[in-house]
């Protein structure tokens, strides 16, 4: 008997390229307002407050990103930023939503390889429009048999996720490289979860955890590892 009936994936720098874009996003802000700001300000640390506050409100993804951007902008510079410096926020937001997808290595060959064995569900979480936009144009949609995308990814919410796909939690193994929001969750409610890393992790999805789970260094040794390769 197969140890799981499905096999769940994140999407964000699990799939594909995400946090890169927007570590390089964060730079340029700081480039941007850093000359208006008051001496002494860390601009940096304050527009991940901002974005902090707002979670609540704006959740996740480029345009969240970029309304906290902008009302921080705002904010640490007392309201002396140019309109200039918005405008160019505006459009550095506009240039992320609308690039292409960029793979991870090996993704497209894990996924055949593990759905010969397993269906395939794809769980991410963002902004509805952009999510499902990076989903259709990405080229993978064709590999899952659940897509969803979610305001938060909790306990409760992966809950109901699998409720939804009629799959008991403790037969899911969910892949991803964020342990506050892929692994912890996940395995609160008797599931298995497999941590691939990505080089850089957003502040606000680091969490203190004492946990042991499997960590691969790649995506591609996730065949292997469920004994499908």
């Amino acid at each position: 008997m197969k140890p799981f009936d499905i096999i769940a994936f994140d999407a964000d720098d699990t799939l594909w390229h995400s946090e890169d874009r927007f570590s390089a996003g964060e730079q340029h802000f700081v480039e941007l307002v850093s000359p208006y700001a008051p001496e002494g300000i860390d601009v940096k640390a304050a527009l991940t407050a901002v974005e902090r506050k707002n979670l609540s409100v704006l959740g996740y993804g480029v345009k969240a990103f970029g309304l906290s951007a902008v009302e921080a902008a705002i904010s640490i510079t007392n309201g002396a930023v140019p309109v200039q410096v918005i405008a160019q926020l505006m459009e550095m937001i506009r240039s992320h939503l609308t690039e292409p997808v960029r793979l991870l290595p090996n993704v497209p060959e894990v996924l055949a390889a593990v759905g010969r064995h397993y269906p395939l569900a794809l769980i991410t979480k963002g902004d509805l429009i952009h999510q499902t936009h990076k989903v259709q144009t990405s080229g993978l949609e064709h590999h899952f048999a659940h897509v969803e995308i979610l305001l938060e990814k909790d306990p409760g919410t992966y809950a109901k996720v699998f409720g939804r796909m009629g799959v008991d939690p403790g037969r899911v193994c969910m892949v991803g490289n964020s342990v506050r929001s892929d692994i912890l969750p996940v395995m609160a409610l008797g599931g298995t979860a497999v941590h691939v890393p990505y080089p850089l992790l957003w502040e606000l999805e680091h969490v203190d955890h004492d946990e042991h789970f499997a960590d691969l260094d790649s995506i591609s040794l996730l065949p292997g590892w469920l004994g499908v390769a």
